[in-house]
């Protein structure tokens, strides 16, 4: 029987990247990789062997979507920001029967999902960003099988993606997979007006979402879930939720919705880049 052993709601901002580059902004992100590669330590030594990733750098209008190939491997360079994330190499082995049991258990529950093995279907950096550093300096023997949903949901309702994250969590503990789940995207999102852009690079665009964000983070540590439910949709839609925050729902729906209570664990405080609000905190297991 396969079972959840950690999840997280984490970063995946380009700049960490840049972080590591000769240059003005090295190092400014290392307190996101550090998170990274802690949560990338404490899942390996839960006995990890997959990493389920809701990535909102995925972008569906249509459905819930899976990426399980069998492989994953090439040079990626961000088409959004080019000039941060840039060749980039990457290689994962995928695990498809887990996304495939993920589409037999959200289907019936009205759901509409698919599963692709596709070896031209390549991931999304708000995947690859944070596998790289949670495979940064591990022995190959310890990598990481990966997998992949769309979750810049851009027609979706959120009470679907609470009810898919409920059949991930089913489809895991039907597999054989012990699997770290990571909710990829930011709190806030309001990009900077890009002539303030380069300014910017360490700020909120606006007040008004630092203080969302602060708020939403002081919830989240009190373990008021139910609160934080509640605001979700209109958080969303005002802070200009990155992928609508159908990652969060997602996670939340696996954890148990309104219902979860468990104060979490922030590894990388609450932190601007380019106008949004990022975090890496791990959600602890209510079960």
């Amino acid at each position: 029987m396969g079972e959840v052993v950690l999840a997280a709601k984490i970063c995946h901002v380009p700049s960490m990247y840049l972080s590591e580059l000769p240059g003005p902004h090295q190092g400014c992100r290392q307190a996101a990789i550090d998170g990274h590669k802690e949560i990338g330590r404490r899942a390996r030594e839960l006995g990890a062997d997959t990493a389920l990733v809701f990535d909102v750098h995925w972008l569906v209008n249509s459905g819930y979507h899976i990426n399980c190939g069998e492989r994953f491997e090439g040079i990626y360079t961000s088409n959004e920001l080019p000039h941060f994330i840039q060749d980039m190499h990457y290689q994962y082995q995928g695990a498809p029967e887990l996304g495939e049991l993920t589409a037999k258990q959200a289907n019936p529950a009205d759901v509409r999902t698919r599963a692709h093995n596709i070896p031209s279907l390549h991931l999304e950096y708000g995947t690859l960003v944070p596998m790289r550093y949670m495979h940064m300096d591990v022995p190959p023997e310890q990598h990481l099988k990966v997998v992949s949903v769309a979750s810049w949901c851009a027609w979706h309702r959120l009470e679907d993606s609470f009810t898919f994250g409920a059949a991930v969590r089913r489809a895991i503990e039907a597999s054989d997979r012990k699997v770290v789940v990571l909710a990829s995207g930011s709190l806030s999102h309001r990009f900077s007006d890009d002539r303030l852009a380069d300014q910017n690079l360490h700020n909120w665009s606006r007040e008004f979402d630092r203080q969302m964000d602060l708020r939403v983070v002081e919830l989240w540590k009190q373990g008021r879930f139910k609160e934080f439910c509640a605001m979700l949709p209109d958080y969303a839609e005002h802070c200009y939720g990155e992928g609508g925050m159908h990652d969060t729902a997602m996670l939340l729906g696996l954890l148990g919705g309104e219902d979860y209570d468990r104060p979490v664990e922030v590894l990388t405080e609450l932190y601007a880049s380019s106008g949004t609000g990022q975090i890496n905190a791990v959600f602890p297991l209510p079960w």
